[in-house]
C-alpha cells in the first residue's frame, strides 16, 4: 500500500478543496489523474458501468475557471463523484444492475444527483451494483463483479450492493461516491474496500430518482476517503424534498460545527460478548484496539444489554426486503426468460410466499425492535461493532445463500445510522473496519466519534496493492 497523499487521485475532498484555494491543484488536474487510473486499471477492476470522461473533463475545466475566478459555490466544488447504477441521471442509462434493463434511459435526474451537481461536483461515471441491489457480497453474474483492489492474486468480494462505488473510491478512480444501504450496502463495500461509508437515517437523503429495493428501508449514503468528506457530502445531498415525503421526517442536525470536538465525555458501548462468537480473530483484535484508542482519546467505554443478538436481526430484515423487492420486480422475477442473475432471482422470489399478514407482522416486529434498541442506547452516544465478521472472502468460496450483513442489517432493522471507518489491515493486507452506530437522526454524533477515531489513529488511506 502506498500512503502518498500527494497524488491528487487519492487526496480526500477536503484536502483538494484547500489545494484548489491555494492554487496548487485544479479540478482538471484531479479529473485527469483519475481518468488515467481508470484507463490503466478499470479493465481488470470493472468498477464502472459507464465512464463519462468527456463530460467530466468539460465540467472540470468549467470548475477550474470558476474557482480561479472567485466563484466557488461550496466546499465540494470541483470534486469528482461516482454514482451507483440505481441513480437516475437524465439522458443516461440506468440499469439497476440487471441485464434486463439494458438500454433503459433515465427521463429525469435524481434529487441527490441534482444536489451534488448544484454543489459543483463532477460526475465521473456510473458504478456497478448487485442486481436490484439485492446482495451483500457484491457479485453480479449478469453484468460483472468488480474486483476488490486489495488482492491482485485472487478475486475477492468487493462488498455489496454498492460494489462499484466501493472499488472506484478505493482505487483512486473518484474522490467520492454514492451508494445505497438497505441492509449494509454502503458499509459492506466501504469495509472490504478500505474506506469510509455513512449509512444515513431513513429519509435523511431523498430517494427520489433512486431505483428501489425496499422503499421502507433504502437510504443513500456517502462513500469517501475520510470522515470529514462523508460529512461534507452528507450535508450537500441531504434535506427535505417534495418528491420524497420521508425527507420531512428527521430532525436535521448539521454535523459540521461539532465534527472536530472529539470524544471526550462521550459514552461508547462495546458490543455484548455473545455477539463476538464466530467473528474472525483479526477482526476482533482490530475492534478491541479501536475501543482502547477511543478510551485513550477521552471516551467512556461501557457495556450495555441489547434486546437481541445483532446477527439475529439479519433474517427478519431479509423478510421485509424480499417482500418489498418482489413487489417491485415480480414481473422480471417470475419471467423465466428474463436475463437475471440466478443468485439474485431466488432471493427475491422468496417474497412471493410472504403474505400480507406476514409482512405486516414483520413491520410490527420492526417497530418493537426500533423502540427496544433506542431504549437500550438511551444512555450512550455510540454503539461500536465490527462492520463485517470477516475480511473480504475470495469470490469462488462464497455461499450465495448466506449474507455478510450480520452486523449491518441490525442498524437498518432498528432505524439507526452508522459510519463505517477503516481500522487497519489483516496480516495478508486486507482492510478491516468498525462501524459507529448512533440513534435515528444522530448522524452528527456518529460522524463526530468516527472523525475522532480517525484522527487518533492517524490512519490515511493510500493506494491498494493492485493499483500502486
Amino acid at each position: 500500500m502506498s500512503n502518498d497523499q500527494s497524488n491528487p487521485a487519492f487526496m480526500p475532498a477536503h484536502a483538494l478543496r484547500d489545494a484548489y484555494d491555494a492554487g496548487n491543484l485544479s479540478p482538471s488536474d484531479v479529473v485527469e489523474a483519475q481518468l488515467q487510473r481508470i484507463d490503466q486499471y478499470e479493465p481488470q477492476l470493472a468498477a464502472f458501468t459507464e465512464v463519462y470522461a468527456d463530460d467530466a473533463r468539460k465540467a472540470a475545466a468549467a470548475a477550474t475557471d470558476a474557482i480561479r475566478g472567485g466563484w466557488r459555490v461550496g466546499p465540494l466544488h470541483g470534486i469528482p463523484i461516482a454514482l451507483k447504477d440505481l441513480i437516475e441521471i437524465k439522458g443516461r442509462e440506468t440499469k439497476g444492475g440487471t441485464a434486463a434493463n439494458k438500454g433503459r434511459i433515465s427521463e429525469y435526474t435524481a434529487t441527490l444527483a441534482a444536489r451534488a451537481l448544484q454543489a459543483g461536483m463532477i460526475v465521473i461515471g456510473k458504478t456497478h451494483t448487485v442486481e436490484f441491489a439485492m446482495g451483500g457480497w457484491g457479485t453480479n453474474k449478469g453484468l460483472g463483479t468488480p474486483w476488490n483492489p486489495w488482492d491482485g492474486s485472487a478475486k475477492r468480494a468487493p462488498g455489496g450492493s454498492s460494489s462499484g462505488s466501493g472499488v472506484a473510491t478505493a482505487a483512486g478512480f473518484t474522490t467520492t461516491a454514492i451508494g445505497t444501504d438497505t441492509g449494509g450496502s454502503v458499509r459492506l463495500p466501504a469495509a472490504w474496500c478500505g474506506h469510509v461509508g455513512l449509512k444515513t437515517s431513513l429519509g435523511r437523503i431523498s430517494v427520489h430518482g433512486v431505483l428501489p429495493l425496499a422503499e421502507s428501508l433504502d437510504s443513500p449514503g456517502p462513500m469517501t476517503r475520510s470522515v470529514e468528506d462523508a460529512a461534507l457530502l452528507y450535508v450537500a445531498t441531504s434535506g427535505p424534498d417534495l418528491n420524497d415525503p420521508l425527507t420531512y421526517r428527521p430532525a436535521y442536525v448539521d454535523p459540521m460545527p461539532a465534527l472536530k470536538h472529539g470524544v471526550a465525555g462521550m459514552r461508547i458501548a462495546r458490543m455484548p460478548d455473545h455477539d463476538r462468537a464466530g467473528v474472525d480473530a483479526e477482526v476482533l483484535a482490530a475492534y478491541d484496539e479501536a475501543l482502547k484508542l477511543l478510551e485513550k482519546a477521552g471516551a467512556s467505554v461501557v457495556s450495555i444489554e441489547l434486546p437481541e443478538k445483532l446477527a439475529d436481526m439479519a433474517d427478519p430484515l431479509g423478510q421485509i426486503i424480499y417482500a418489498e423487492g418482489y413487489a417491485h420486480y415480480s414481473h422480471l422475477i417470475d419471467d423465466p426468460d428474463a436475463p437475471l442473475d440466478e443468485d439474485v432471482r431466488p432471493r427475491l422470489a422468496s417474497g412471493r410466499t410472504i403474505t400480507s399478514k406476514d409482512y405486516l407482522l414483520a413491520k410490527r416486529d420492526q417497530q418493537r425492535c426500533i423502540q427496544a434498541f433506542h431504549q437500550a442506547m438511551a444512555d450512550v452516544d455510540i454503539l461500536l461493532t465490527p462492520t463485517t465478521a470477516t475480511p473480504a472472502p475470495v469470490v469462488d468460496t462464497i455461499d450465495q445463500k448466506t449474507t455478510p450483513a450480520l452486523f449491518t442489517r441490525a442498524v437498518n432493522m432498528a432505524e439507526m445510522c452508522a459510519c463505517a471507518v477503516p481500522v487497519g489491515f489483516t496480516k495478508a493486507g486486507l482492510p478491516l473496519s468498525v462501524q459507529f452506530v448512533a440513534r435515528y437522526g444522530a448522524e452528527d454524533v456518529a460522524l463526530r466519534a468516527a472523525w475522532a477515531y480517525e484522527q487518533a489513529r492517524g490512519f490515511t488511506i493510500g493506494a491498494p496493492s493492485m493499483t500502486p
